[in-house]
């Protein structure tokens, strides 16, 4: 899927980097294969890696480092029948300062019946100033498994930068049969991110979803928030969805990643294998 974007009509127009990326994912005599990937611009996918047999680990990479005002990137992947893939970064996604213009960035991922796809991006920070849109749609067939995660930083607070202005908008849309399981938009600006009712002056948030769940795993990760503050968890049908704030994005990630090895076990039939680009 590309994305279509303004031409060069008026002056004040900025074009950046148009790139997209297409992953298609087929089972073969036990083995998850990447058998198709095509790319335009600065996105593209090391070589697969299989750290748990035949699962295939993919890492998307993004040359450039970071996205600015007038860059749009298309990330389609497509899961067939049987197969198991998890897809990640090496690094944390950055959205950079804008003069104005939006960056604007689109995940597609199909998962087909009986297949697993597992959708785990490191952070992204968001730097003050930044405009952007951003949408993760992920359609789901009959006895399809899936996790997906988000984690955002606003500002950079090692640097005393809050996010006193700039704007982001971030949908993920969940279908589940082509019928809406989860439709969800965030727009995260100045106000939302001091008010009581938005982020409270926390710099970092993230979700993670998972689906389909058990009661046992809700419960498991009810018992792993327990009184914290700035952690929840409930269940849509039978999607998960856990949310947190902290003040620190590496806490975050930490915390997802308890809560991915509750419900892996259970979603994806596997015990957690991370992946050995988190640890570098």
């Amino acid at each position: 899927m590309l994305l279509t974007y303004a031409t060069a009509s008026t002056p004040d127009t900025v074009i950046g980097w148009q790139a997209s990326l297409n992953l298609s994912f087929a089972a073969s005599e036990g083995k998850t294969l990447l058998v198709n990937r095509q790319h335009i611009g600065p996105l593209t996918v090391q070589r697969p890696f299989y750290p748990e047999g035949g699962i295939c680990h993919v890492y998307i990479l993004h040359p450039p480092g970071g996205i600015v005002g007038g860059d749009h990137l298309s990330i389609h992947v497509n899961a067939a029948p049987s197969c198991h893939a998890l897809v990640t970064t090496p690094a944390a996604g950055k959205f950079y300062r804008s003069g104005g213009a939006q960056a604007r960035q689109v995940v597609s991922i199909n998962v087909a019946a009986d297949a697993a796809l597992e959708w785990l991006p490191q952070e992204t920070i968001i730097y003050e100033g930044a405009q952007l849109t951003s949408l993760v749609k992920v359609n789901l067939e009959a006895g399809s498994r899936f996790i997906g995660r988000e984690i955002l930083s606003l500002g950079r607070p090692a640097s005393a930068e809050g996010f006193d202005y700039g704007q982001a908008d971030l949908n993920w849309q969940i279908y589940n049969g082509q019928q809406p399981l989860l439709l969800e938009r965030l727009r995260l600006d100045a106000k939302a991110f001091a008010a009581r009712w938005g982020m409270q002056g926390f710099s970092a948030c993230g979700t993670l979803f998972a689906t389909p769940i058990s009661a046992t795993s809700l419960t498991a990760v009810q018992a792993l928030i327990g009184e914290a503050e700035g952690r929840g968890v409930t269940q849509i049908d039978n999607l998960l969805v856990c949310r947190a704030l902290d003040s620190r994005s590496d806490r975050l990630r930490g915390f997802f990643e308890q809560v991915w090895a509750i419900v892996r076990p259970d979603t994806m039939q596997r015990q957690v294998c991370t992946p050995r680009i988190w640890a570098t």
